[in-house]
This record gives structure tokens, sequence and C-alpha cells, in this order.
């Protein structure tokens, strides 16, 4: 069984699966679907996405899906490390615009949960960074939607150590969260 631990905003959630090492190397199940409805996630996964992000300090978000295409995600690192972030922009929340982060590595095996109504991002942190992560519904280019990464209002402490990220056109484009209307209620 992993581990699952909730995080400062309880809806998002770490998932530490179970390591066995030996002189071979290791063996991990990191994904079961009935170990995590046990765990209380029930959620039915559609997609596998992967990343490859050649340099330190590439940022990639802040994304989410508009419903009916919105996605829960469940996101681990396969080589590198990340500072992954979540922001809840569910209306109504009691958490609405805060955002809470979670270093994953390679090393330490541990995903996270991002739920639907959570803007998502990451930065990684080491050169040569895989990212896998399954998604509850398809993408959708016409509900696919950013925030701006560096808004002052989220005010994220990304752990850039004085460099400048490597953005996408589209994230160096995103508005502001001062323009944004949300089209999640917390449920």
């Amino acid at each position: 069984m992993p581990i699952v631990r909730k995080l400062s905003i309880p809806d998002v959630q770490e998932i530490i699966p179970t390591v066995f090492k030996d002189e071979r190397g290791f063996f991990s199940e990191v994904f079961s679907q009935s170990a995590l409805l046990e765990s209380g996630i029930d959620t039915t996964w559609v997609q596998d996405n992967q990343s490859l992000s050649r340099d330190p300090y590439t940022l990639r978000g802040l994304h989410y899906q508009e419903p009916p295409f919105a996605q829960d995600k469940l996101v681990r690192v396969l080589r590198g490390r990340i500072f992954d972030v979540a922001v809840d922009i569910r209306a109504g929340s009691p958490t609405y615009g805060q955002w809470v982060s979670l270093e994953l590595s390679a090393q330490a095996f541990n995903q996270i949960l991002v739920p639907v109504g959570f803007a998502h991002g990451f930065v990684t942190l080491e050169p040569d960074t895989e990212v896998i992560y399954k998604v509850s519904a398809p993408y959708s280019a016409a509900h696919d939607r950013a925030i701006r990464f560096d808004d002052p209002l989220l005010a994220i402490n990304w752990p850039l150590a004085g460099n400048k990220p490597i953005l996408s056109a589209k994230d160096a484009a995103a508005p502001g969260f001062e323009a944004f209307v949300s089209p999640f209620l917390e449920s």
C-alpha cells in the first residue's frame, strides 16, 4: 500500500509508493487503481502525458482545463527533480488563491495528486528532468487555460536561485490572477 499524505491544502495529496530494493536494483508498483481506491482516491485515469525538460529552471504552468474537460493529475518524476505547485482556483473555497508545493524526484519516488479545481505547474531543478502524469480527462485545446506563474497576488516562491525561468510562449503570455474568473466551485 502506498503512503498517502494530505498537504496543507488537504485535497492535494502526496502519494509515496512502496519501493523494494535489492542488489539488482528496485521494484515498485508506482500505480495501482485498487490501492488508490482503498486510500479514498476514486479517479478514472484516461491518459498519460510525459515531458522532458533539458535545462534546469524550465517552468511549465500554471495550467488547468475548464469543464467539461477539467483534469485530476497524478504527477511523478522519472528522472531529475521538480518543485511542483498546485493553486486552489475553486470559487468559494476557504483556500481560494492559495498554493501548496512539493518537491518531487526520481530518487524520492513520490507523487502528487492535483485534483480538479487547481491550477498546476512545476519548475525543473536538474538537467534532463522527465515528468510523467496521469490525467482524468483528455486534452482539449479549446478548454486549455493558464495563469501567470509569477502573479504577485499568488506570490509563489519558485526556487529559481536568481535564474530567469525558461517558459513557453503560452506561459509567458498567460493572464494574471486578478483577471481570473473561476469555472470551478468548491464541492
